[in-house]
């Protein structure tokens, strides 16, 4: 079975989604499940695991009505005050729903040292107990504290969003690279190769662009803790959904089939508990 680990759905709301600025027209707008659902189809793709891109319970409920509703979305990965004082209340309440599979926040926007903070901490430490996995959506800065909280926590299962948002389209890859290396040394955490395309130049991209990238993405996470996503529909932003698929399917053309297997899905469905 194959499963795009990573994508979202919205109802467009200017005010909440505000970070979808003008320059974003293409996605300024409703994306559904009817809409992913025939694009998954025609390419190959079997289910998905619908991603949080709002910092609300409201969000969350609205995920897990979608994937009641529709057999394709494998799972959810929610929102949850993990710093409130009734996190774990509130996590138990939702891993009663078997749809809900783990959670995120959008650590990207906050400072470096968030992931530091006793209160996130908490609500980390109370993951595991429901079986519940976490999404460390980060940028290169933020690596550092990511490595912290791997570490602190070696039996809760992290997956890292979208290769830690490289800066692809300058080129820079040395300081990005020598922390993806310490990372990937904590086996509890796996890595999606999503999100790439809307690091690149948006415009101008190109397949070679990736390849150090995904180099260093292969080389120390291994073919057992990778995850294919394709961050749709933000990656409309760069490329449409064949294309940024194509990009991970040509570089693991050479691969065997068993590896391809766990890139294109048993990975996901192991890491999120799926089916």
């Amino acid at each position: 079975m194959k499963i795009d680990a990573h994508q979202h759905f919205w109802k467009f709301d200017p005010i909440r989604d505000a970070w979808i600025d003008e320059s974003m027209q293409i996605i300024r707008k409703d994306f559904l499940p009817k809409d992913l659902k025939p694009i998954l189809k025609q390419n190959d793709i079997d289910g998905c695991v619908a991603i949080q891109a709002d910092q609300s319970e409201t969000e969350t409920e609205f995920l897990l009505d979608c994937a009641a509703k529709n057999s394709f979305i494998k799972g959810v990965v929610g929102w949850v005050d993990l710093r409130a004082e009734n996190v774990e209340s509130r996590l138990e309440f939702y891993s009663k729903n078997t749809l809900f599979k783990g959670v995120r926040h959008i650590v990207q926007a906050e400072a470096n040292d968030f992931m530091l903070g006793k209160d996130f901490q908490n609500g980390i430490s109370k993951l595991e107990q429901f079986n519940l996995t976490y999404d460390i959506l980060i940028f290169p800065p933020q690596i550092e504290s990511a490595i912290d909280l791997v570490n602190k926590f070696p039996n809760q299962k992290f997956v890292i969003d979208h290769i830690a948002k490289p800066y692809i389209r300058l080129g820079k890859i040395d300081n990005w690279k020598t922390k993806m290396i310490e990372l990937s040394k904590a086996q509890n955490v796996y890595c999606k190769v999503s999100g790439m395309v809307t690091e690149a130049d948006l415009k101008h991209w190109k397949t070679s662009d990736f390849t150090p990238y995904l180099d260093v993405i292969f080389s120390t996470f291994g073919t057992d803790r990778i995850l294919y996503g394709s961050d749709w529909p933000v990656c409309l932003l760069a490329a449409k959904y064949e294309q940024q698929l194509q990009l991970v399917q040509d570089y693991i053309k050479g691969f065997s089939e068993n590896d391809k297997t766990k890139i294109l899905g048993s990975n996901a469905i192991k890491f999120y508990n799926l089916l």
